[in-house]
């Protein structure tokens, strides 16, 4: 038995959406947008050229140290400094951040100080700071507060070397800005998860350092990676106390030949070059402790020059991933 009154679908309804499904949906063309890719492409083609034919540049001077061997040494101290100030920072500022979320007034009051005082004066200032402490403190003395009684001493210009004053410099300045960071990267994960380890009778350093921080790390990742790139850019100014970095290789030489932009170039040449190397592992991190979330499939720079979805090319793509 079948309902006389149930509608009955015909033929040309059927044909009709089967037509609608084959149908190639075409983007807006965005001419303007095209006018301003060619026009800006045009304009780095000619200050390229430019660049290339000026001869004030002397590219020959570029050429000579461009893989000198003191050019080496300064890199290998940049690359150092950068790692160890990181990893100084980050352990440090991890601590400070668990101070501040702490419910002791006492701890919430000096990792509170710490950061208003590395954060709120300039890091040029701590390095001159830290490079002629010297002139504080001529010895750094282990014994009992307020008596005369010394267990060790130390001459301050024997321990804090331009290289380890650098050192403190960066690292301390990183803790406080890496403890802000980590603070937000804990506050974005659901309490719940805590309070459910706590219910399974975890200690608070156990579900902090298992639980709370693994979730965070989708929050703490991309920031950090761009701290550990400008962290590389900071030490060019630790050549104001001599640190034998890159930049303070490259000021001894133009301070002797006089070829300040060539070496110059050479010194950007460099940063360029390891910034696009520190990169990669940033953008591996990212998508490595960001799955699951939406926005951690989004595409890289390449597939979004030439993968725009008004494209041949990216239409193309669409329609095989969908087979």
């Amino acid at each position: 038995m079948t309902d006389a009154t149930a509608p009955t679908r015909t033929p040309s309804v059927i044909t009709k959406k089967t037509e609608d499904e084959a149908l190639d949906v075409v983007p807006v063309r965005h001419y303007g947008r095209w006018a301003a890719a060619v026009t800006a492409v045009v304009a780095l083609i000619g200050l390229a050229g430019s660049l290339a034919k000026n001869d004030n540049l002397h590219w020959d001077v570029v050429g000579d140290y461009l893989f000198a061997g003191l050019i080496f040494d300064g890199l290998v101290t940049t690359l150092w400094l950068t790692a160890a100030a990181m990893a100084l920072g980050l352990a440090l500022g991890t601590v400070i951040a668990v101070m501040r979320l702490s419910a002791s007034p006492v701890l919430y009051g000096l990792s509170s100080l710490f950061v208003w005082a590395f954060r709120g004066t300039p890091l040029l200032v701590q390095i001159i700071f830290w490079g002629y402490a010297a002139a504080l403190y001529s010895q750094i003395k282990i014994g009992i507060p307020f008596t005369e009684v010394t267990f060790v001493s130390w001459d301050t210009n024997a321990v804090l070397t331009p290289a380890v004053a650098a050192l403190l410099a960066l690292g301390l300045n990183e803790a406080a800005y890496a403890s802000e960071i980590v603070r937000a990267g804990i506050q974005s994960v659901d309490p719940g998860q805590a309070e459910a380890a706590h219910s399974l009778g975890m200690r608070p350093a156990l579900t902090m350092r298992r639980i709370v921080l693994p979730q965070a790390m989708r929050v703490i990742i991309p920031p950090m990676g761009n701290e550990t790139i400008n962290m590389l850019k900071m030490t060019a100014l630790v050549s104001v106390i001599a640190a034998h970095d890159l930049m303070s290789n490259i000021q001894e030489v133009y301070a002797q030949n006089y070829q300040v932009i060539p070496l110059l170039v050479v010194a950007s040449c460099w940063y360029l070059v390891l910034v696009s190397l520190l990169s990669i592992p940033q953008a591996w991190l990212e998508r490595r402790y960001g799955r699951g979330a939406a926005r951690s499939q989004s595409n890289s720079a390449v597939q979004r020059l030439f993968g725009s979805a008004g494209t041949p090319w990216a239409r193309r793509t669409k329609k095989e991933a969908g087979r």
